[in-house]
């Protein structure tokens, strides 16, 4: 019988919490009503999940595998939250309308003040 751990009880335990995270981003991708809600579960709970669990699998391998997934997180943290707000700004320019229940849109926001600036 192998004996289990401390290392791989923590990896484990960051995978599953991971996996969890990964898991309720994939159903707000599905229930929310608009591309901006499901932007944001995907933005918020993916990109976390996904880098949780990568630091999950560092810590379960102690070898050569953690400095590949710890790259791997870092780029996942880097590039998500960029590729999800370009995402954001061409749908809004694109005309894409937001929940009818929104309250608040910040891209109008900033596209009358450079209407203004171009006028003035």
């Amino acid at each position: 019988m192998s004996e289990f751990g401390v290392n791989e009880g923590i990896g484990l335990a960051f995978m599953i919490v991971g996996v969890v995270f990964d898991f309720f981003g994939c159903v707000g991708l599905v229930r929310f009503p608009d591309v901006y809600n499901r932007l944001q579960a995907a933005t918020k709970c993916v990109t976390f999940g996904t880098c949780i669990l990568l630091l999950g699998i560092a810590i379960y391998a102690a070898d050569a595998t953690s400095p590949k997934a710890i790259i791997c997180a870092a780029f996942v943290l880097l590039t998500s939250p960029t590729a999800a707000h370009a995402i954001a700004r061409a749908a809004h320019i694109s005309g894409v309308k937001l929940w009818e229940k929104s309250i608040l849109d910040r891209y109008e926001e900033d596209r009358d003040e450079e209407a203004e600036a171009q006028r003035a």
